[in-house]
């Protein structure tokens, strides 16, 4: 429908995502493809990105695969260069990777801290910059778009998980996305970030079942007035909103989806 395509359609233009290997990641991957962008899957498992491309391509688009760690701004500028050669210049950054480490405060060394905000927080920075540095440089740049997958771990406590780096590195994101939502919003650069509830991902379930412990799970549904964890397909309608070129007034602001965590 000519009418939707012009509320979200993607076509000519290019998506970067990282965490593109699994979980929300490789959703908002979709979600991109489905639109009609072509994307660039960054991740550190090649063999997984390939199995998302593969997908993507089955969607219709474009899709290359460009392993790298988030962590390392060598690789990352490398991991740019890759994509501008095989897909154009990078209209949307969709900054998806992401770890946790599970223990309580006063067990949390400082390696837990500094491994946790080295991928949740530090890449959310350096890529950020990347790209803007490179939107901004081009001729034919329109409607640039970054989207960070944070959390409403980054508004609110954590009631589930004992997991002090990853509340710390998701309130840093959260700031991080307003202060250059605030410095690039001349440069048609928008910057928001979209906040998941659970899901079942890698970073929640038993890998011995495949499903998120019951004692945890009973949590979740406790604290989340839809009573259920997220569908991860449900992450893709706020991505193709936020990527979309009619969003054009929206930035500095985060979108929920999470069941109503944060309406309480």
């Amino acid at each position: 429908m000519s009418h939707l395509d012009d509320l979200f359609g993607q076509t000519g233009r290019v998506a970067f995502v990282t965490g593109a290997s699994s979980g929300l990641g490789i959703h908002a991957a979709k979600a991109l493809a489905k639109t009609g962008a072509a994307v660039a899957l960054v991740a550190r498992r090649e063999d997984r990105l390939n199995e998302v491309a593969r997908e993507l391509e089955a969607i219709g688009t474009i899709a290359c695969v460009i392993p790298g760690d988030v962590t390392d701004r060598t690789a990352m500028e490398q991991a740019f260069d890759t994509a501008e050669s095989e897909l154009g210049g990078v209209d949307i950054l969709l900054h998806g990777a992401g770890i946790a480490r599970l223990k309580r405060a006063e067990r949390h060394t400082r390696a837990d801290w500094d491994d946790v905000l080295a991928v949740d927080l530090n890449s959310s920075f350096e890529l950020s910059q990347i790209f803007a540095e490179r939107f901004r440089a081009r001729d034919d740049a329109d409607a640039g778009r970054i989207i960070y997958l944070s959390s409403v771990m980054g508004t609110v406590g954590n009631s589930v998980h004992r997991a002090v780096s990853y509340q710390a590195a998701k309130h840093g994101v959260q700031g991080l996305m307003k202060q250059l939502a605030i410095e690039w919003a001349g440069h048609d650069i928008t910057v928001n970030s979209i906040a998941p509830s659970y899901f079942p991902t890698e970073m929640t379930v038993d890998p011995a079942t495949g499903e998120i412990p019951p004692a945890m799970h009973e949590r979740m549904q406790l604290f989340t007035p839809m009573r259920r964890t997220g569908r991860p397909e449900e992450i893709e309608t706020a991505v193709a909103f936020l990527a979309s070129r009619a969003s054009t007034y929206v930035t500095g602001t985060t979108v929920p989806v999470d069941g109503g965590w944060t309406a309480w």
